[in-house]
């Protein structure tokens, strides 16, 4: 059974390509500059549109030609043409003449009844010959709705109409008019609750339909202040896509982040977009009053901040370097790289002076930075991308010349053990060693003890680590450590990743090799190890030093698991003995369950936000991680970055959510679980392993085949998987972007998680059916108040 799950999402639609909106683009069309043209176009999907709004009445121009003209040119390109076109104009020849030259489906914008129902209906039915959905705007004989009550109305009046000729409801868009607020004109001051009860109301009284909304007018009063306007549209969608806006008319690349707002300047819009405040004593500021006051200090702000982030582009070159590789900054580097190869050129120095100079001076800084705890991982990593880019623009010149690279600090063979393939930690650690003057060999994830040491001998490395994130990976890093042992090698191996522990390190793996076995805790620690490790001075002792630590650490775990541990006889005899009358029902629909797409709007509803931080090396609880003292502002740039690739892989569908569950009838035998699958096929056994810690008094020695019935239960078992990441990896490998390889994996590991709690959730509430009436939001569902449990074999 193939099974599809998906929920509405909100849809930006491009606004750039609107000759009435755009002076830019209006610009580019009365020169005939079609091309450029088509890049604002291209522009507007990048950035997240997934709707081209395009629009040509102009005075100057014949609409008709501009129109047409345009809707070929995008058409003929495909990163553009898989978005829907709405064509746009006040004028129904226009608007024809664009439908014959559309061949997907388009969005007439738009028909409405204020030259009566006859020529509305009219224009109705030839949108619908062509296959295009409409919006209606809230306007009839008498007028433009500007009132809740005027709104739902007209939308009704319409609806009827257009579902009496057979359009279909889901192909209408209501337009119930967005006007601007904090006009100082009372009358004005209800227009965004009348625009979000409206929707609300007229949800419930035509079934179906959508609807959308032209931001831009909002906010008209601040024309010319980017910043308040853009905090009005982020908080105008906050509260109206909950009420069932679908879309909006916006820059998709000119929305700010609800959160983010300034505190002030969020309440003050929401006062006046929510008509709060408005009628206050005499003598004190109105909702309006507050907003346009505080307007004051944001005015110019877009431009100042410009214009100081731009200061350091005068600045000499080698300061310029180290400015960009602190900030992350990768605009200009190969730009500079030049400028500094040629001065070192002129003076008789080679290429790669300007990796030993200006580049290394820059990373020591972000070194020294990170050490200090004043910089944080995301921002290592676009330091390091900034590198990247720079040392590949240097690679052919000091190629030609024959000259060898800067020495490194050492050589590090670093992999994923066989069976894993986490490596977001592995690539952190890799990118801040080489940060900091290390060459990385990286060969990547499920790598077997032979290619890893085969790699250590031919390319004569001076350490290897190991990194695993599931429980079988410490079986295979010490299987690794032994085939070190037997190959009689001596360079130090470093442990590290989620599932490993410095005790664990000390009771398998170090005893299995006689060189240096050290665990690294985290990336911070990584280069200090290292950095030890590889000192002529200070070698020796750090080895002694950790030897001894981990021999003491053996010693008294000796001394107490006599005294902790029970016997397998004495702890199956303490074993847990549930109420069977309580067991689950049998389910609601057995069997095998195939899901091929999940719609990822829907799991990224679902994130936990949480480890995402903490795979970054952030230390906090989303959301308060984005307000704390410490890492809150890496913590806000890092979701900021994140929120626009997720906007970006959900728009154009970057991965591919695929799942699989199925229950089956089974019975416990022992620790076992034995289950029985219909066919020919002979039962599964599987064998849970039972806690053997003494336990104090009345407390469960627990195994999993516990909650199994003698006499006959069910089990489930599910499958998630992300599949399509490669292509984009390679691409951000093949621009030297560490950073962005980086946040693709954490954002795909997040969906790979949400897959695995919205799964559960529906085996739950529908196919197994358990828990029916199941109501827990996302919180709820992170904090695990469910009913049921998910073990995953191979984590702790």
């Amino acid at each position: 059974m193939t099974e599809t799950l998906s929920s509405t999402r909100f849809v930006n639609i491009g606004e750039r390509t609107n000759v009435t909106g755009s002076a830019a683009f209006k610009k580019l069309i009365l020169a005939g500059d079609y091309a450029k043209a088509v890049d604002v176009a291209r522009q507007q999907v990048e950035n997240g549109a997934q709707v081209i709004d395009v629009n040509m009445d102009e005075g100057l121009l014949d609409a008709v030609v501009a129109m047409t003209t345009f809707l070929k040119l995008i058409a003929a390109e495909p990163d553009i043409a898989r978005v829907p076109v709405m064509i746009d104009s006040s004028k129904w020849h226009v608007i024809e003449e664009g439908l014959k030259c559309v061949s997907g489906k388009p969005i007439v914008n738009s028909i409405s009844m204020k030259e009566g129902e006859y020529q509305f209906l009219e224009h109705a039915r030839k949108c619908m010959a062509y296959g295009a959905a409409v919006v209606v705007m809230a306007f009839d004989e008498t007028g433009q709705a500007d009132t809740k009550e005027r709104k739902v109305e007209i939308c009704e009046r319409a609806y009827k109409l257009l579902t009496g000729i057979g359009f279909p409801p889901e192909d209408i868009i209501f337009d119930p008019n967005v006007f601007a607020v904090a006009t100082g004109i009372e009358e004005h001051n209800n227009y965004g609750v009348d625009f979000i009860e409206a929707v609300k109301e007229i949800r419930v009284r035509c079934p179906h339909v959508h609807f959308s909304g032209g931001l831009s007018n909002l906010s008209f009063s601040f024309r010319g202040n980017e910043t308040v306007r853009r905090a009005m549209h982020s908080v105008f969608l906050y509260h109206a896509i909950p009420a069932g806006l679908d879309m909006a008319i916006v820059n998709a690349g000119q929305l700010d982040i609800y959160d983010q707002i300034d505190p002030v300047l969020r309440q003050a819009c929401e006062d006046v977009i929510l008509n709060r405040n408005q009628d206050v004593p005499e003598g004190e500021e109105t909702a309006t009053e507050k907003l346009i006051a505080l307007a004051e200090s944001f005015k110019g702000k877009n431009a100042e901040t410009e214009k100081a982030a731009e200061e350091w582009r005068g600045w000499d070159v080698v300061r310029r370097i180290e400015h960009a590789l602190v900030k992350g900054i990768d605009t200009y580097v190969v730009e500079d790289t030049e400028i500094a190869r040629q001065e070192i050129f002129d003076r008789g120095g080679k290429p790669i002076e300007v990796i030993e100079g200006p580049l290394m001076d820059g990373m020591n800084t972000v070194g020294d930075l990170f050490g200090s705890g004043k910089m944080f991982l995301p921002q290592v990593v676009k330091s390091a991308r900034v590198m990247k880019k720079a040392v590949a623009y240097l690679f052919p010149f000091i190629e030609a010349e024959k000259v060898a690279g800067a020495k490194a600090k050492g050589r590090i063979i670093m992999a994923t053990v066989k069976g894993d393939v986490h490596d977001i930690g592995k690539n952190i650690v890799g990118v801040v060693l080489q940060c900091n003057g290390y060459e990385v060999i990286d060969l990547g994830v499920m790598v077997p003890w032979s290619k890893i040491l085969q790699a250590a001998n031919e390319n004569e490395a001076d350490i290897i680590g190991l990194s695993g994130l599931i429980t079988p990976s410490l079986d295979e890093m010490v299987t690794v450590a032994e085939e070190m042992q037997r190959a009689e090698m001596k360079i130090p191996l470093l442990i590290g990743g989620a599932t490993t522990s410095k005790v664990h390190t000390a009771l398998r793996i170090d005893v299995a090799y006689e060189g240096p076995v050290v665990h690294v805790l985290d990336a911070s620690r990584a280069v200090g190890v290292a950095s030890q490790l590889l000192s002529d001075t200070q070698a020796a002792g750090f080895v002694t030093t950790t030897a001894d630590e981990y021999e003491h650490i053996r010693d008294v775990r000796a001394g107490k698991e006599g005294s902790i541990l029970l016997n397998l006889t004495d702890a199956r005899d303490n074993a847990f003995k549930p109420d069977m009358r309580e067991k689950a029902p049998p389910p609601a629909q057995p069997g095998v369950h195939v899901f091929e797409e999940w719609d990822l709007a829907d799991l990224r509803a679902t994130f936990d936000w949480t480890p995402f931080f903490r795979a970054w090396e952030l230390a906090g609880v989303y959301p308060a991680i984005l307000n704390d003292e410490i890492v809150g502002e890496s913590a806000r740039n890092l979701f900021a970055d994140a929120q626009a690739m997720l906007d970006q892989i959900v728009a154009e569908k970057w991965l591919t959510a695929k799942s699989v569950c199925g229950f089956w009838p089974c019975a416990r035998v022992g620790d076992d679980v034995v289950i029985h699958i219909e066919g020919p096929q002979p039962p599964i056994h599987l064998a849970f392993l039972r806690q053997q810690i003494r336990k104090s008094r009345d407390r469960a020695n627990f195994s999993l085949a516990d909650f199994i019935d003698h006499d006959g239960d069910w089990i489930g078992g599910f499958a998630v998987g992300i599949h399509g990441i490669e292509p984009h990896l390679e691409r951000f490998r093949a621009n030297h972007d560490d950073y962005n390889d980086i946040l693709l994996k954490a954002l795909a590991d997040r969906f790979a998680e949400a897959m695995a709690e919205r799964l559960h959730q529906h085996v739950r509430t529908d196919l197994w059916g358990y828990a029916p009436g199941e109501q827990l939001d996302n919180q709820a569902l992170i904090k695990e108040q469910y009913r049921g449990i998910r073990p995953a074999p191979g984590y702790p």
